[in-house]
């Protein structure tokens, strides 16, 4: 357990702020011991998990909880435009590895840092490193020399102002160039050949230079190999995709008004929007309440057998409908959840791919009310005080209150003696309107007063209806207006002139 060990749990401590919350997420799932021990073993042997029970129970939790027990994504996934078919672009898959030597290649292809003092003079004066007065290298944001007190760049603007007296009533603007340049473009003669080289002045301190080879190879990489990245290397490894449209699941290509013409519009490469299924490679992709896409099941089976999947154009109407990339990689561990009611609308195929590469898996909706358990719902008021942040922590008075409201519920909804509710969805609104009630009355703390009195007033609307009128069927009929009661033809009617054709 991860309550303070040097107290006992329900005599000592003072408040929820005692209690020790798990660093592992799984762990702060309480009643579910067995489907934790499987949601691990799912995550390291790269399993599915289909998990069923009601709203509440912490379905979702388990699913993102999940994520944590998996390694970071070592895979980045990028369209290259294909020079002889635009429309049907490559895909291109790097590790980590490879990402690591392309940043080193690039970095060497922007030039080496040198210092000022490794440059030709001419440079070094027209950067602001060196006085012309003196010789005396320091700061280039510094126009006036620290050593002498000349004007650095006296030269320039001498030269300039003699230039504008040549040119007579063209006036030259002084803002034309920066003083110090940032950049001066100049050749040097290697190997008996003379190349261009590039020096640039960097942070003040340090002067970066390309040389030809530099410059053709920074070419070589961003002009011959155009690429667009869909999914980066840094991302999360948990996906929800609940309630997903066909192009938030599987991907699309963007409308280009004109065409993917290669002077006016952007390329298809470019345009290639990935689905869930894709930013889920490497990690978890969870649906909620699965049969909301049940037309969508089938794509989901798909991409589970051959981990991968193609992103198309969607829309007929759209320039990106003619896009198509291939053997997109989409390899996830695919959770879903549904009610207890609703599993017969998951198509069977799916099932039976979960079943034969996971664990179906039925939530438990209560546990025993052992001291244990006690302790355990101690540990889930003080998360989702945590979670919350805007209310304070409960007295132990107060977590005794709401322990035998989790008792009550058992016993209510489920039929559960001696048993504690699992519907901690629930539970966790009764500790919020506890919350609020102590924020209210600026109590430093939630007390057994204010837990009391959230257990009486967060009530769910059928209890509500029961409280006030005893059966929904006596509150449907007195709560019905007068113009939608059916009239006594019978009975004398005093405002039966009324025109009601309105209604």
């Amino acid at each position: 357990m991860y309550i303070n060990l040097k107290k006992k749990f329900l005599d000592e401590i003072e408040t929820t702020a005692e209690i020790n919350i798990p660093p592992d997420p799984l762990d702060r799932v309480i009643g579910h011991d067995d489907v934790i021990w499987l949601a691990k073993v799912a995550a390291r042997q790269k399993r599915n998990l289909l998990l069923v029970g009601p709203p509440g129970i912490g379905k979702s939790l388990i699913a993102q909880s999940l994520s944590f027990h998996l390694s970071t994504p070592s895979e980045e996934i990028s369209t290259v435009h294909n020079p002889e078919r635009p429309e049907r672009p490559f895909i291109e898959v790097k590790t980590k590895k490879e990402i690591d030597n392309e940043i080193k290649d690039k970095k060497r292809a922007e030039g080496e840092y040198i210092s000022p003092e490794m440059v030709p003079d001419l440079v070094a004066e027209r950067l602001g490193f060196k006085c012309i007065h003196c010789g005396d290298y320091n700061s280039a944001y510094q126009s006036i020399c620290p050593q002498c007190g000349g004007d650095k760049f006296s030269h320039i603007s001498a030269r300039r102002k003699h230039l504008g007296d040549l040119l007579g009533m063209f006036e030259m603007n002084s803002g034309s160039e920066n003083i110090p340049q940032e950049r001066v473009t100049t050749t040097r003669i290697v190997n008996n050949r003379e190349e261009v080289v590039i020096y640039e002045r960097v942070n003040g301190k340090e002067i970066k230079v390309m040389d030809q080879q530099s410059l053709e190879k920074r070419r070589k990489i961003v002009e011959e190999n155009p690429r667009h990245v869909i999914v980066p290397l840094k991302r999360k490894n948990f996906i929800q995709a609940t309630g997903a449209s066909e192009t938030e699941l599987l991907g699309d290509v963007r409308h280009d008004p004109y065409g993917g013409h290669c002077e006016l519009g952007s390329a298809p490469y470019e345009r290639v929007i990935p689905g869930a299924i894709h930013e889920a490679h490497e990690g978890v992709l969870f649906i909620d309440e699965i049969i909301h896409i049940a037309s969508l099941q089938r794509y989901i089976l798909s991409a589970m057998q051959e981990k991968i999947f193609p992103i198309v154009g969607r829309n007929p109407q759209s320039a990106g409908s003619s896009v198509k990339v291939e053997s997109v990689p989409c390899d996830f561990i695919f959770v879903a959840a549904c009610n207890l009611m609703d599993l017969k609308y998951i198509l069977p195929p799916l099932r039976s791919r979960i079943q034969g590469e996971g664990y179906e898996v039925l939530m438990n909706t209560t546990m025993k009310a052992t001291p244990e358990n006690a302790e355990k719902i101690g540990q889930f008021i003080a998360q989702e005080i945590n979670i919350d942040g805007k209310i304070p922590h409960a007295t132990k008075e107060a977590v005794e209150i709401l322990i035998k409201e989790a008792k009550k519920r058992a016993y209510l909804i489920d039929e559960e003696k001696d048993a504690f509710t699992l519907r901690l969805r629930d539970l966790g609104g009764v500790i919020r309107m506890a919350g609020d009630l102590a924020v209210m009355e600026e109590s430093s703390v939630i007390s057994k007063k204010h837990m009391s009195l959230a257990v009486i007033k967060s009530l769910s609307i059928e209890d509500q209806i029961l409280k006030r009128y005893e059966s929904y069927e006596k509150a449907i009929q007195q709560d019905l207006a007068s113009s939608h009661v059916i009239p006594d033809h019978h009975a004398p009617f005093k405002n039966e002139n009324v025109d009601r054709s309105y209604l």
